[in-house]
């Protein structure tokens, strides 16, 4: 489980490879200078409901995995993640596309995850 954390202060569970698709296309927005939202349904276990941040060039974001490996990435999810992000409605999870299928609209379901309270985030040591 890898971790994404946002202004330093907001950090959520994501599975690496879904972490590794996320940044790529969130990266590829602010190197471009765009800004959007991004949106998750948080587990019940932390409340539920659901978290909104406004991804934006300045603000500090970190990709925190839990494996030493590269997932290899789908240009069918990256596509649909894109295709998202670039709406109205900005970036939202969804799950991988089967990549048999390619359509031409993503699946519009939504996945559940887990934020991680302050007191349990990683710290990193500074020097």
């Amino acid at each position: 489980m890898g971790k994404f954390i946002y202004d330093g202060n907001i950090k959520v569970d994501f599975e690496d490879r879904l972490l590794a698709h996320l940044q790529a296309v969130i990266m590829a927005k602010v190197r471009r200078g765009e800004s959007f939202p991004f949106t998750w349904k948080d587990d019940i276990s932390t409340g539920g409901g659901r978290t909104t941040v406004y991804i934006h060039p300045n603000v500090s974001m970190v990709f925190k995995y839990h494996g030493s490996r590269n997932p290899q990435l789908s240009n069918t999810w990256l596509h649909a993640l894109t295709y998202n992000a670039n709406s109205g409605r900005g970036l939202y999870v969804v799950p991988e596309p089967d990549d048999s299928t390619v359509r031409e609209t993503p699946h519009r379901g939504e996945m559940v995850f887990r934020e991680v309270p302050n007191d349990q985030a990683p710290m990193a040591a500074h020097r």
